[in-house]
């Protein structure tokens, strides 16, 4: 939109003679005339001054009428056809028929330059003192040498006759009749740009000191770098061929043949304002506005002022214009700056949120640092908490009527997404002061400076960690404010996944809003992250639960995209064991059915105590008590208490004798019935070590569960008791022979070398030891009050197989000389009591003992086995047994003599290494020192170290060696 940047003044009128050039130096113009005279004009207001120097003085031009100050007759012989100040050298340059330096203020002719003769144009370099002019076809370069003269530098050709030319940075760009060419002052390169226009003349305008510049070609400026690179968006559209351009910033003023055309410099150009002068021949840039020469008069453009210029464009919309003219206030108005910033960015925000571009709204009003409560003003439908700030939105607008207000059926998506660009740019400042302000009051209370304010001004902010915790600041007040406004446009914009992180970051999210609107939308993924920030964990985990049972259900209440599964119970569980151990088991219960290995983890972990657990369990769930039991003794048996042991056992054990009632009762009890509960108490009572297996024992009927009865009496160390239910009750070998391997290979048992099996061998050979002895056996170690650990022995069979003993042992000698000759089970025996007399064995030896010598022959004591054998025993039906038994003693006895023969060889060479080092030879010398006080050794006794050559005197031997002795005593004494 148009506005008025400058204001046109004529300021010289009736020039007597036509003006070619003009130029503004200080506070004057130069105008030289058709007649080759050169006129300066100055202020009036400073010619009434009569001491004023003209020339000294560095004024901007006047908006008053300029007269005639000095006339320079004959300033040239042909016509001036440009002049140009050079303020840094106090010089004026003119070209006419050749190029002059003519020093200021005086005007005498400084230099020329000859070969400037008929030259039509020329560009200078301020910066470096360079002067470039084109002649005919030849373009020459000439430099200053700080003194008086210039000094040629270069001269080259061009295809065509120059007509417009500039400096770019090292480089210079000239206009030709076919395009524009730049040719490196440097090492001389040359390169096209483009092609001119076919209308207007090449025209070639310097941009800014980095070298940018306008190429005109016709009605278009393009704007280049210094190497004629164009720029994407650099084209600037007159509304026709200008004829001269002159920069100004931030305008870009066009002399057209019509009128003047000012052009903001900004993308896309946009036109400013046009000045209608007609007949301007030329245009000229002055300190602070444009000069403007038509024949014989003078127009002095100058510029609005900026505040004036800023208040336009504000008015008629135009706000980017208005920005771009706030950066050019001066320093020192920076507060008026930032106050004129903040007001245009909120009203170009609000005019932009008319206009339905929300995104570039939000833009400027994180520029403007308007507060976020002006923004949510604009959004009725995002609830904020109940804060004292909210009461003050409504003073946060603007009193004029352009602060729109959108309807909640209005919402759509993208001004929610224009919401959260804002609040997100917004927030890591506002976030950053409250969590300073928060770490600051912490500091504070620490060293007992609490701080007292209004408790109706305090927020009940949820944090994590810490519950609700009263805020006494108002950045953590908007801080609440904008995370919950911002979760709610996260929401509605359908971004849960934005939620979620949010949540699990540092917030300051209202728990009470975002929880019913949480709640409403069935965003339960999202609510349970709050719950679990706030740690609100009862709350987020019944949540769970109820999600979880929804997921399994056949009808689900609500489609979730995610599934809920029990595994996420058990992993929101375990950063709570340390914290909330009764929690964790309370909510445990809920999944260990459906996740029992899951959930052992769970408490295993979480080093809950297992003790703790199982009280828990029996008292809540029962049912999974064994199963947890199972679980923890299959992971660690020996980590847990005998306790725990005799618990398990106990639960098994009252399960099978439930079940013995049951068919008992049906008359349908049998022995050899196995059911699962069964088997795992068979299994738990050989498996694990630290029960009580006498309180098992007194809850056994008398008359069934054999097996079990026989795996008790072995953990008490009654095997002969064990051993004869095995065999004589239960009828089952295998098992008797199975229990006896067990024991064997155990560390401690295997002590006994043997003695388990000579045990089974007399159960096997006394069968006349009816069940009623073992029954009153049994019901006599269980009426005990303290039941002692019977000890195994063979004095029972002392009298027995003497005769054959006596030769066996004459066999197996080489074995019985390694072997101990008793142990301390070997004493006594299981039948070693007063009422048990072992009975004369029959003559015919059972069966299942030959197979338990022919298979166990390596376990068996030789002789002991032999004297337990009847006197009238056929040596043939022993023969599986001695057989392997005598091979295994040969064998044992001709690799003790293969040993004790090598033994006897390596003493041998032992002792011939002994003699071969005794017999070398030490030779000393006259030179031969000692190495201990390096004195010769000579005649002295001496003494030699095993390697051979060392020698020392025999006294500095001794006493280094007492001396390593009384260091050591020493040494210690002190310890």
């Amino acid at each position: 939109m148009v506005h008025t940047a400058y204001d046109s003044i004529p300021i010289l009128n009736d020039c007597p003679k036509k003006i070619n050039v003009i130029v503004y130096h200080a506070s004057n113009i130069l105008v030289a005339c058709s007649d080759g005279s050169l006129r300066i004009y100055g202020p009036e207001s400073a010619i009434r001054s009569p001491s004023t120097d003209l020339f000294s003085q560095t004024l901007d031009l006047k908006k008053e009428q300029y007269v005639l100050v000095r006339t320079v007759n004959g300033f040239s012989k042909k016509q001036v056809l440009a002049l140009e100040v050079l303020a840094s050298l106090g010089l004026l340059l003119s070209l006419s028929e050749s190029i002059v330096f003519h020093r200021l203020p005086n005007l005498e002719t400084l230099a020329v330059i000859s070969k400037a003769k008929g030259a039509n144009l020329f560009a200078w370099d301020d910066r470096r003192g360079f002067l470039c002019f084109a002649r005919q076809k030849r373009v020459c370069i000439y430099k200053h040498n700080g003194g008086r003269g210039f000094v040629e530098v270069k001269e080259f050709g061009v295809p065509d006759t120059v007509k417009s030319m500039c400096w770019c940075g090292e480089n210079i760009c000239m206009g030709v009749r076919r395009g524009y060419i730049i040719w490196n002052a440097t090492n001389g390169v040359v390169s096209e740009v483009l092609q001119s226009g076919r209308i207007a003349p090449p025209l070639v305008v310097s941009l800014s000191t980095s070298g940018e510049m306008i190429l005109g070609k016709d009605n278009i400026g393009v704007v280049v770098d210094q190497n004629g690179k164009l720029f994407p968006e650099g084209r600037i559209c007159w509304s026709e061929a200008p004829t001269a351009v002159v920069i100004q910033k931030p305008y870009a003023i066009a002399l057209l043949p019509k009128h003047i055309e000012i052009r903001s410099l900004r993308v896309p150009f946009p036109l400013m304002q046009t000045i209608v002068i007609r007949n301007v021949r030329g245009i000229q840039k002055g300190n602070n506005g444009i000069i403007v020469s038509l024949d014989q008069s003078i127009y002095g453009l100058f510029p609005i002022p900026l505040g004036a210029q800023i208040v336009q464009l504000t008015a008629s919309g135009n706000f980017e214009e208005a920005l771009v003219l706030c950066k050019l206030l001066p320093p020192e108005d920076s507060s008026l700056r930032a106050s004129k910033e903040q007001s245009i960015h909120i009203r170009y925000a609000h005019n932009l949120f008319e206009n339905g571009r929300y995104e570039e709204a939000m833009d400027h009003f994180v520029a403007s640092q308007v507060e976020i409560t002006h923004v949510l003003s604009l959004y009725p439908s995002i609830v904020l908490p109940k804060l004292p700030l909210s009461a003050d939105m409504d003073s946060c607008l603007p009193e004029s009527d352009d602060s729109p207000r959108l309807e909640p059926k209005k919402m759509s998506h993208n001004t929610l997404m224009g919401l959260i660009k804002f609040l997100l740019k917004k927030r890591p400042n506002i976030v950053g002061k409250a969590a300073a302000e928060s770490t600051e009051e912490v500091v504070m209370d620490a060293v007992g400076q609490t701080f007292i304010g209004n408790e109706s001004t305090r927020l009940k902010k949820s944090t994590k960690g810490r519950g609700n915790v009263p805020t006494d600041s108002g950045a953590r007040e908007m801080a609440a404010i904008l995370d919950t406004a911002l979760l709610q446009a996260f929401l509605l914009t359908g971004q849960a996944a934005a939620v979620l992180d949010l949540l699990k970051g540092f917030n300051y999210c209202d728990l009470s809003i975002c929880e019913e609107i949480m709640q409403k939308g069935h965003h339960d993924s999202c609510l349970l992250e709050l719950y679990k920030y706030n740690s609100m964990h009862r709350e987020a985990l019944k949540l769970l639960h109820q999600l979880v049972e929804d997921a399994t259900s056949d009808k689900p209440k609500v489609a979730h995209p995610q599934k809920f599964t029990p595994e996420m119970i058990i992993e929101y569980l375990k950063p709570l064991c340390g914290i909330d151990p009764m929690l964790v088991l309370e909510f445990s219960m809920l999944v260990l059915k459906k996740c029992p290995t899951q959930t052992i983890d769970l408490f295993l972990s979480g080093n809950i105590p297992a003790d703790l657990v199982n009280s828990y369990l029996k008292q809540h769930a029962p049912s999974m008590q064994a199963t947890y039991l199972e679980h923890i003794i299959s992971i660690n048996e020996n980590g847990i208490s005998g306790n725990l042991q005799n618990e398990m056992v106990q639960i098994y054990l009252s399960e099978v004798l439930d079940m013995y009632a049951d068919l008992t009762a049906q008359n349908k009890w049998d022995e050899k019935t196995y059911t699962p509960s069964r088997k795992k108490l068979i299994s738990a009572l050989q498996n694990i070590s630290e029960y009580n297996p006498e309180v098992s024992l007194k809850q056994i009927p008398a008359d069934a569960l054999y097996e079990e009865r026989a795996i008790l009496l072995g953990r008490m160390n009654q095997h002969e008791l064990a051993l004869s239910i095995y065999i004589h009750k239960l009828h089952l070998p295998e098992l008797a022979l199975s229990y006896c391997d067990r024991l064997y290979e155990s560390e401690v048992n295997r002590k006994a070398e043997g003695n388990i099996y000579l045990i089974l061998l007399q159960v096997y050979l006394n069968p006349q030891r009816t069940s009623t002895k073992i029954e009153k056996r049994v019901k006599k170690l269980v009426s005990s009050p303290r039941s002692r650990d019977s000890k195994v022995g063979w004095s029972s069979i002392k009298g027995k197989g003497r005769g054959l003993g006596k030769k066996i042992a004459e066999i197996e000698g080489a074995e019985d000389k390694r072997m101990k000759a008793s142990s301390s089970d070997g004493g006594k025996s299981d039948f070693d009591d007063n009422d048990d007399i072992i009975e004369e064995n029959s003559m015919v030896i059972p069966d299942e003992v030959l197979d338990v010598l022919r298979k166990r022959w390596d376990r068996i004591h030789g002789p002991k086995a032999l004297r337990l054998m009847p006197k009238e025993t056929n040596l043939q039906k022993l023969y599986p047994f001695l057989g392997p038994l005598m091979r295994k003693t040969s064998e044992t006895y001709r690799n003790f003599a293969v040993i004790k023969s090598l033994r006897q060889y390596e003493s041998l060479q032992v002792k011939d290494q002994l003699y071969i080092k005794r017999k070398e030879e030490l030779k000393i010398t006259t030179e031969s020192v000692c190495a201990l006080c390096n004195k010769n050794i000579g005649t002295s006794v001496f003494a030699v170290y095993p390697d051979g050559n060392t020698i020392v005197h025999f006294i500095c031997f001794r006493n280094s060696q007492n001396t390593k002795a009384t260091r050591k005593g020493s040494s210690l004494r002190r310890r």
